[in-house]
């Protein structure tokens, strides 16, 4: 068998060969539509989830959560059902979801799997550190803080969101699109453990939120991606030490 020329695309038999062909060869798609309530519906339940809006344990009803977000209950419903397959929500026997308990396995899976992935797509994103990176992650260290002295322990949306924004500028270096959803899904779960956690921190002997942060943002500058990745690992375990402490002295799940 004759080898395969490099760089030529490999050709399954029965395939378009010309682009006369290839038009007439088209799997037949559904025509694309505007945005749907649907989309809306499921973009502000996994905002609000991923900002840790809602406790673990917390019980969404379908038609609370339409009434709150103004919508009919069959876009909610369809939204739920998404977020259930993407474990983020859990399916009760009385047709409601609950966001998932915090259990000891679940927080050790979320944990571990955040500082793999999360450590290793900053590896992949330090070739690719700009000096206007550096000062866009700095910006948003110091605006989380300026939220943080505001709003003090209170759960705040807009201090997740410049948490998310300051990660995922340097993640998006990295130019990977595979390993960004996955981020984002474990974020997703991670949420309402983020939440837990606030409630329980202790401004006396706990880290700051931003305190790996200007860690992170010193080993970047560096361009040390051993001590970005150490001091990101830090960052994800600062959280979920809180609820370790927490389910040790109590031997409970924490709602």
């Amino acid at each position: 068998m004759a080898a395969r020329t490099a760089g030529r695309p490999l050709r399954v038999a029965g395939a378009a060969t010309e682009a006369g062909d290839a038009e007439g060869a088209l799997a037949p798609l559904n025509p694309v539509g505007r945005r749907t309530v649907q989309d809306s519906v499921y973009d502000e339940l996994r905002r609000s989830l991923i900002q840790g809006l809602f406790d673990p344990g917390e019980v969404l009803r379908i038609v609370d959560v339409s009434n709150r977000l103004g919508t009919s209950t069959m876009p909610v419903r369809e939204a739920l059902a998404r977020l259930i397959s993407e474990q983020a929500l859990e399916a009760m026997p009385n047709r409601s979801v609950r966001v998932p308990l915090i259990s000891r396995d679940r927080l050790e899976d979320l944990a571990r799997a955040r500082a793999i992935i999360e450590s290793e797509i900053i590896g992949l994103a330090m070739p690719n550190v700009t000096d206007a990176l550096v000062e866009e992650l700095v910006h948003l260290t110091d605006a989380c803080d300026a939220v943080l002295a505001t709003k003090g322990r209170e759960i705040s949306g807009e201090a997740a969101d410049l948490n998310h924004a300051f990660h995922f500028t340097l993640y998006r270096a990295a130019g990977s699109q595979v390993m960004i959803p996955i981020i984002e899904s474990l974020w997703l779960q991670s949420g309402p453990y983020l939440r837990a956690s606030a409630r329980l921190f202790d401004a006396a002997t706990d880290r700051s939120a931003t305190h790996f942060h200007r860690e992170i943002v010193e080993a970047v500058t560096r361009r040390d991606t051993p001590a970005a990745q150490a001091a990101l690992k830090a960052d994800i375990g600062r959280a979920f030490d809180i609820l370790r402490k927490h389910l040790t002295e109590t031997g409970e799940e924490t709602r």
